[in-house]
Parts: structure tokens; sequence; C-alpha cells
């Protein structure tokens, strides 16, 4: 294998449209590959489904950025807030991370997720009720992103008035593009954001109420609860990645379905495959790109690769879920793909807890869209679609038209 890193170009808009083209040549070219990703970083990927679903559970790759040996990582975190902001469970490993995630798992149950269903489909209605006379909408903007923003907010319990502040500040602190992050920008959104969390946080003491924040200030594993900087970190945590990856699931799967003409009409077809789809667009396209950072702890082999200690190991998902080893005809869109053990949420401990969450609200959102949008197709030619840059995959915009109707909403909003 070589030992020269390739450069993963994500200021190449032909890539950042259709990345597995060259992804493909990485896995044929080696399970273990060493590669400059964003911002000049530089990063061991792991290629192949065996191999990176065996890293995501080895306790010698580290999920905290203090293991890393390249300071640039540290210092894309806000200057002021590094610390408190390694507070959460996605970079925090054992015993920190049992006890983290144990705390945080008593407020976000799967009867509280259940439960959720009425009012996802409510919001679902109401944002397609906006759009349906017209024939014609951006279902990123009017729909993708206004509905998990607004039950993730209303779970968490952030008020109405408030949800538009929270995304603003997060997209300042992530969604900057293929350059390396702006350090003033950074760090004046994270004060803006914790300012804003601690004084939210008062108020939840002085008035719980029967939300996700009200539940972590009380939450207990015997006689330890968060303090107050892990309370701050993990809210910021809730609440970004509860709604980002979910915008680009919804975005990216009726994107991968309008240019799959043939699976928009099984699906259409046959709605009780939508379980089934949602899994396929997680692993054909996902929302995370191209996959999950490790640190090593200690010099380790992976298929036959020593890595250094202290290199970024970054576990490809969106390359090893495109295996043929794992998934036949793995570059094909199939929404009636059954055994589709897929990593877009993780493996092993680190198993995205807010899945439940994402599966449902895509089911409501793609099976909705489908049904009341007939005719539904691109406004604009396929390769006009913009794509996020990188870490996360989805369409920026996506326009498309379909034959107006009334509205007609099917639960109170």
């Amino acid at each position: 294998m070589s030992q020269q890193p390739v450069l993963l170009p994500y200021a190449d808009p032909a890539f950042v449209a259709d990345p597995f083209p060259l992804y493909r040549q990485l896995r044929e070219e080696g399970p273990v590959r060493r590669a400059v990703i964003v911002g000049g970083l530089e990063a061991w990927l792991v290629t192949r489904y065996e191999d990176g679903l065996a890293a995501l559970s080895d306790p010698r790759l580290s999920s905290d950025i203090r293991d890393a040996s390249d300071p640039r990582l540290m210092q894309r975190l806000p200057s002021t807030e590094r610390e408190s902001m390694l507070r959460t469970m996605l970079r925090s490993d054992p015993p920190d991370h049992t006890r983290l995630r144990r705390l945080v798992s008593k407020a976000f149950t799967a009867r509280r997720v259940a439960e959720l269903r009425p009012r996802i489909q409510a919001v679902t209605d109401q944002l397609l009720d906006a759009v349906v006379p017209a024939g014609r909408a951006d279902l990123v903007a009017d729909f993708a992103l206004p509905l998990p923003v607004t039950v993730i907010s209303e779970l968490l319990g952030v008020p109405t008035t408030d949800r538009y502040d929270f995304q603003r500040w997060t997209d300042d602190m992530i969604l900057q593009g293929p350059k390396p992050p702006d350090p003033a920008v950074v760090d004046a959104a994270w004060r803006q954001m914790r300012s804003y969390l601690t004084k939210l946080l008062e108020t939840k003491r002085a008035q719980p109420r029967d939300d996700l924040l009200s539940a972590l200030i009380t939450a207990r594993d015997e006689e330890q609860q968060l303090d107050e900087d892990e309370l701050i970190a993990m809210s910021f945590l809730l609440l970004v990645a509860g709604y980002i990856t979910t915008v680009n699931l919804i975005g990216g799967g009726i994107a991968a379905l309008l240019a799959h003409p043939d699976q928009l009409r099984t699906l259409r077809d046959d709605p009780a495959l939508l379980p089934d789809a949602i899994e396929e667009f997680l692993r054909y396209d996902g929302p995370v790109n191209p996959g999950i950072a490790r640190f090593a702890r200690e010099d380790l082999t992976i298929a036959g690769v020593t890595i250094p200690r202290g290199a970024t190991v970054l576990v490809a998902t969106a390359i090893a879920d495109r295996d043929p080893a794992q998934f036949p005809d793995p570059d094909r869109l199939d929404t009636t793909r059954r055994d589709n053990a897929h990593l877009a949420f993780g493996h092993g401990i680190h198993y995205c807890l807010g899945a439940p969450l994402a599966r449902l609200e895509g089911q409501v959102a793609i099976g909705t869209a489908l049904r009341r949008l007939p005719g539904l197709t691109l406004a604009v030619p396929p390769g006009e679609l913009r794509w996020r840059p990188s870490g996360l995959r989805g369409p920026e915009h996506l326009p498309v038209t379909f034959t107006p109707d009334a509205p007609h909403r099917t639960t109170p909003a």
C-alpha cells in the first residue's frame, strides 16, 4: 500500500456531488488508506465493512480528541470551552461514557420517542399544508429542515421563538464548508449558545416541565448527576445531533428517490416497505460522510496496516456501507433490501442514541411527502443540486415541483 496520503477533494463540487467513485477506488486499493481530509487534516481511512465494524468496538480506538496527536483537532473547538465541550457521550470513553449515557438514557426512552409519532405527523402535515397549493417547494428549507428542528426543540423544551437561534449558532460552529472553521466565528457562536443554554437550564430548574432538559436535570445514576458543564455540553449535543443528521436523512432520501424513479414507484405502490427504505437510504448515501473519527491510544494494526499512536482513524462508513463483501450489488439503491446492517448509526457502545427518533421522523416525513405530493420531480437538473461539502452529507436545497392540491391535514397540529 502506498504511504502517500490521498487527497479527498472536498473543494471540488463534482466530488462533493458524487464521492462514491473515488470511495470505491480507495476501498479496492486497500482496506486502510492514509488520506488528507477537511482542513488539511490527515486520517487513516478504514474502508471495508468487516474492518470498520471491528474498529468501532475496539477499545484501543478512543473517541476523546485529547488522545489525538494533531493539535489542530482540539483547535477546532471553541477556545474558551474546549474541556467542557468534550464532556459528552460523543467525545468520551468508559467509564465517563458509561455514566453519561446511562444518565441520558434514563430521560431519552423508547416510550418517549414512540409517543412523539402523532406530533411528528402533525408537524409534517402542517409543513406540507403550507406548500401543496403552490405546486413547488424547496424540500430542504420548507420541510426537511423545520421538521426535525421543531421536533427536537419540543422534545428538549426549547421555546418556539428560540429554536432558529440555536440552529444559526450550530451552523456557525460546524457547517462552514471544506475550509478550516474560523475560530472567531466558532467562539462567538459558542458563547451565545452557552449563555442561552445556561439561562434555559436555570428556568427548567425553577419551573420543571415534561421535557428532556428537565428530565436531564433530575436524572440520577445512584448518587451521580450531570454537573453544569456536562448538562450544557449534553444539551448542545442533543440539539445538534437531534436535527442535522435527520435533515440530511429526509432530504437525501427524497433526492435518492427522485434520482431513481423505479424505486419511487416501488415505494409509492407499497408504503409498507418504508422502514426498509429508510435503512437503505442510510446505507446508500447516509447523512454522515465519510465516517466516524477515532484516535489511536497506542500503536495498532488494522487489516495488516500499522497505525501509530495518536493518529486519527476515520471509520469510513460511507465507503464500508457499499462494500460488496457485505452488501450484494452495493451501488444500487434497493428499497426492498433486507438484512441491511449498515454502519450509518455507528456500532458498539457509541451506537447513536437518537437512531429510533431519526428513523421515526424519516418514515413519517418521507411517507407523507410521497402520499401528498403527486407528480414529485426535481425542478432543476440533477447536476445543479448542491451538497454539503464534508462531515455531514445531504442536499443543501431540494427544489421540486408536484401536482398542486388543496391543503389536507390528516392530523390536528
